[in-house]
């Protein structure tokens, strides 16, 4: 896992408050709504394989 990752996510979190509370105050909750869970369906598929990688390593290292 690099810092590339770190700051690809915080580019995310970033762009989607900004984005969410344009919205919110242009009165589209809903639109912002979404564009947070957008945000946060990105973020879960960049991070998912290093979660199963976590979990092969920990398997593996009880299996001994």
């Amino acid at each position: 896992m690099g810092v590339s990752l770190i700051f690809k996510i915080a580019a995310v979190g970033i762009l989607v408050t900004i984005l969410s509370q344009v919205l919110k105050h242009s009165g589209r909750e809903e639109h912002a709504f979404l564009i947070s869970l957008a945000g946060l369906i990105l973020v879960l598929t960049w991070i998912v394989p290093y979660i199963y990688d976590l979990f092969v390593t920990i398997q593996s290292l009880f299996t001994l």
